[in-house]
């Protein structure tokens, strides 16, 4: 983790940067506030740490000024409340008296490094996934992470950039959605100054400072098609051109890019460029709904509720076999991040010994009571399912289906879908040459079955 202290160096904040360094954190001081920017807009950082001797308001405004989005706490002596207090109020995420406490600056790192994502899982559907995952981080092949809206698309993003050989260099992530168009592309790949009204300084964008490290495109679908045309050259290139520069800068990262729509229904409508797609598309993560990995559910909501429960300070307490069951039986269309807040609103309602179903119930009172086609009953009957239709059948038919529905999974992709099933390209293509000769209809690159042009 890049920590940045701004304000005098005196002894206090010097205690603080040795801890932060022993806990595994790369430390850069900065004078003032002007220092500080200058390290942003060159290196970027992942927390700042700024003295309340320092204008916390007025930093907090030129971090806002030059669009740097890095999060801020502010730190003083510990008779200082009127300066903790503005800082809090003028936008500092928190406040750390001083002297230091080790373990208090710990805790703030380990937040920041962990980032409030933790991956927990327990269904298969799920640890498939993270299998996939983990088999393919060791490579700099760019990977689509895909899946509804909630579901952990960047927790796995961060799980692949933890197990490759870039884990001690920067993940940045980038949230497409949230940045407007005119502004996306010196966010990504910087400006120099003058380059535009507010460009006050020279700035890298995402690319420079995820350099070594991991790139993450959160929302790719959300771009606009123009800017498209330049990521697709800085991703096959590895070169970016600032905004407003004069050459070309090299950059070296691995990109992730994830999306909640369908990418290939995209390109099909024109809104996402195909070249793109197949270029990002190396190796796609399907991260599966909430509602079809029902083993899940449980794990997530005990983890959840010892996390707040430790948050707000108050005691952990179990699920009700009735809060249970209202767990499983619902839907979930938020995913993991409804499941979240609907544990942590429990996890501050429950009065009783356990959290029960009062608590789980929706801030309008509905109840998360069973449906026909709970997620439960849904996994049930697709297992049961999925067993009929195994038996009575040969491998060869069962390995038929398998590949062709790999094949399908990649849009006709044959290298991915060799990759996938762990087979040559060339064992790949004889077998589907057999079921072309069987009359068996076998997907074109950018083809699903059954849907050829």
């Amino acid at each position: 983790m890049r920590l940045l202290i701004a304000g005098p160096l005196g002894g206090q904040l010097i205690e603080a940067t040795r801890i932060a360094m022993a806990r595994g954190a790369t430390v850069t001081h900065a004078a003032d506030q002007e220092q500080a920017l200058q390290h942003l807009r060159i290196k970027g950082a992942d927390l700042i740490m700024a003295d309340v001797v320092l204008d916390i308001a007025a930093l907090v405004q030129a971090l806002s000024d030059e669009r740097i989005r890095t999060p801020l706490i502010a730190c003083g002596v510990r008779t200082d409340a009127r300066a903790a207090v503005a800082a809090i109020q003028a936008g500092a995420r928190e406040y750390i008296p001083l002297p230091p406490d080790p373990e208090l600056i710990a805790a703030v790192i380990e937040a920041v490094a962990a980032d409030n994502r933790a991956l927990v899982f327990k269904d298969e559907a799920m640890a498939r996934v993270v299998r996939l995952a983990e088999q393919v981080a060791r490579s700099d092949a760019s990977i689509l992470v895909t899946g509804e809206s909630g579901t952990g698309k960047e927790a796995v993003s961060r799980l692949v950039h933890q197990k490759s050989a870039r884990a001690n260099k920067p993940f940045i992530a980038v949230n497409c959605a949230a940045i407007p168009d005119a502004l996306l592309e010196s966010e990504l790949f910087g400006h120099e100054k003058g380059a535009f009204t507010g460009a006050v300084a020279r700035r890298i964008g995402k690319f420079e400072e995820a350099n070594g490290g991991t790139l993450l495109l959160d929302e790719i679908s959300e771009m606009d098609v123009r800017l498209q045309a330049k990521l697709l050259r800085a991703i096959q290139e590895r070169v970016i051109d600032r905004v407003g520069g004069s050459g070309p800068v090299k950059v070296d990262i691995r990109i992730i890019a994830t999306a909640n729509r369908n990418l290939a229904e995209e390109v099909k409508k024109g809104t996402f460029r195909e070249d793109l797609f197949y270029r990002l598309n190396v190796v796609n993560l399907k991260i599966p709904a909430l509602r079809d990995r029902p083993a899940d559910i449980l794990e997530l909501a005990e983890f959840f509720i010892r996390k707040y429960a430790e948050m707000n300070g108050l005691p952990p307490r179990k699920l009700s076999v009735e809060a249970k069951r209202m767990l499983l039986s619902s839907t979930w269309p938020g995913n993991v991040r409804e499941l979240e807040n609907t544990m942590h609103r429990a996890v501050l309602l429950a009065t009783d010994a356990e959290i029960g179903p009062d608590a789980i119930r929706a801030p309008d009172g509905e109840s998360f009571g069973a449906k026909p086609n709970d997620a439960a009953t849904r996994a049930a009957e697709t297992a049961e399912a999925v067993t009929r239709s195994l038996v009575g059948r040969t491998v060869a038919e069962v390995e038929r289906d398998l590949i062709l529905d790999t094949l399908d999974h990649c849009l006709g992709n044959r290298t991915h879908a060799a990759k996938i099933l762990g087979i040559s390209i060339r064992t790949l293509r004889n077998k589907l040459n057999e079921y072309s000769d069987a009359g068996v209809s076998v997907p074109e690159p950018g083809q699903l079955r059954g849907h050829a042009a």
